[in-house]
């Protein structure tokens, strides 16, 4: 099954995918972002802060 897989190791192929995007702010790579990119940079933003609203449930997941 192959959308089993795909959600399977959604966490780690996200998590790969949001060091990239890491990688590229860091190295200054947001400059010139097309209005498309742009908004998924608004988006990404937002998401990580939604997330950290769950950042205690988390820990209790991991360390469990």
């Amino acid at each position: 099954n192959n959308m089993g897989n795909m959600s399977y190791c959604r966490f780690e192929n996200t998590a790969r995918d949001l060091g990239d995007c890491l990688d590229a702010i860091e190295n200054g790579q947001t400059n010139d972002l097309s209005a498309y990119e742009t908004s998924g940079l608004r988006d990404l933003l937002d998401y990580c802060e939604a997330i950290l609203e769950y950042k205690e449930e988390i820990y209790e997941k991991i360390n469990e």
